[in-house]
């Protein structure tokens, strides 16, 4: 495991795709920081076949994460389904019971003043709702 920083982890995570979807993970990552200057950034499930493991964005619990695939960056919002989406960004995981996602494929537009109001709802719905003790 290394020392680094999860914001490292992320940065290096960026740098390493050099594509399309380091740029679409760099903006969705500054917008982020934007709606919530307290976020907290981590890095989860690193394992041999995702050494770099998938961002995740937290502030009470878990806001979204961003995984990369392919063909897309998939933000998974954790509450997602609990969230008004009236700018209808949730395209991904809509039958799931709790999380909603966004795909965004290459060349998509992304509304950020719409993602922006995603994420402080999903702060209010985590300090709404903290997660239980184990």
């Amino acid at each position: 495991m290394s020392d680094e920083n999860p914001s490292q982890l992320i940065d290096a995570k960026i740098e390493g795709l050099g594509d399309w979807r380091g740029e679409v993970l760099r903006r969705v990552r500054g917008l982020i920081r934007e709606a919530d200057p307290e976020v907290v950034e981590a890095v989860k499930w690193r394992k041999p076949s995702n050494p770099a493991g998938v961002p995740v964005w937290e502030h009470g619990g878990i806001l979204c994460t961003g995984e990369t695939y392919k063909d897309k960056v998939k933000l998974t919002f954790a509450r997602g389904a609990s969230l008004d989406d009236p700018a209808g960004l949730f395209n991904a995981s809509l039958d799931a019971g709790t999380r909603r996602a966004i795909d965004i494929r290459e060349g998509d537009a992304i509304d950020g003043e719409a993602l922006k109001a995603l994420v402080r709802a999903a702060v209010a719905a985590n300090a709404s709702h903290p997660p239980r003790s184990r």
